[in-house]
Formats: C-alpha cells, structure tokens, sequence
C-alpha cells in the first residue's frame, strides 16, 4: 500500500493519505513541508510538522492498533484491525487547508473514540502528546465522522504572512505557552 498525495480543486486545501506504517509520521512532515513551501509559510513548518507527527502518531496507535515492543521499547509491528476501505481508500488522512490567517492540520482515522489528554507523567516514554499538540497550536480538538473522527489543530499564520520580523513582534515569541 502506497501513499498518495491529492491537490483539490482548491490550491489552499491539500490531502495525503497515508498507509498504516511507521513511515507515514515521516511522510505526514515531508507532506505539511510541501504545502506550507507552496503557501510561502515555511516559518511554520517546526510547529505543524512537530503536531503533524503527534497526531498521526496517536492515529497510529490508538486508532488503527499495534502491539507493544517485546522488549518494552518503542511500538512493534503494526496489526492491521482496519483494512482499506472497499474503494481502497487507507485509513488515515492528513489534511491542511490555508484559510488566510489561519492554517487547520487535520488528522482522520477509522476509531470513534476521542483523543484524551492524560496526566503529564514526566518520566514515562510517552503520554505528553496532546500536550505537544496544545502548546504548539493556537488551539485544537476533533469531531466524529461516520467512520472515525478527524482530530484538528488551527495555527495563526497572519503575523508570518506579514514578515518573520511582525511575526516576532506580534506574538511576542513563536510558541503559544498555557499558564
């Protein structure tokens, strides 16, 4: 299984389906570099890419399935409890849609069950991901679709599409940070 990169009919609108391997969080980046070069935002690109990666990476794990590393590591190999779809569709998507001021990475998998930010555990391996999501986006959330949910994260691009020196300005630093 392939993944397919597709340009809508919208230039500012762009979808890449990805298969369920660990390769699709490195093509989620490689994606979201694309279309924020295109769109003249690669000032961007370290907060979409850093929330690109932890909202395929959830899909991948909670949505789509894996066994745990024998040894306790990383992952192991994925099961694949969601096959493609009947018109062959795979089951994650990412989208990213520029609505001047604002850019919406989007996410969608098979599972219905909402994402949960859990309790910071600083010495476990993971379990900070929404954290990530929510301090690198101006905000975030999901909704149910009638086969999963797409999880979501808007970024404020009007500062950098002003100039990287307004940007600095203006948002008095380049990361939104929560009290």
């Amino acid at each position: 299984m392939g993944t397919g990169t597709a340009l809508a009919v919208d230039p500012h609108v762009v979808t890449c389906t990805l298969a369920p391997r660990f390769e699709a969080v490195r093509t989620a980046r490689d994606f979201a570099r694309t279309a924020l070069q295109r769109w003249g935002l690669m000032e961007l690109f370290d907060d979409v890419a850093l929330v690109a990666s932890e909202l395929v990476t959830n899909a991948l794990r909670h949505a789509i399935g894996a066994r745990p590393d024998p040894m306790g590591g990383a992952l192991g190999e994925y099961d694949f409890p969601t096959p493609p779809s009947a018109d062959g569709r795979l089951p994650i998507r990412i989208s990213l849609v520029h609505r001047a001021p604002q850019i919406v990475c989007a996410v969608s998998d098979p599972s219905s069950t909402g994402p949960v930010a859990r309790e910071a555990d600083f010495v476990a391996e993971s379990g900070r991901g929404l954290h990530l999501v929510d301090s690198f986006s101006h905000s975030w959330g999901w909704h149910p679709l009638g086969g999963g949910k797409v999880v979501w994260a808007l970024f404020e691009a009007e500062a950098f599409e002003a100039g990287p020196q307004a940007a600095s300005r203006e948002l008095g630093g380049r990361h939104r940070r929560s009290a």
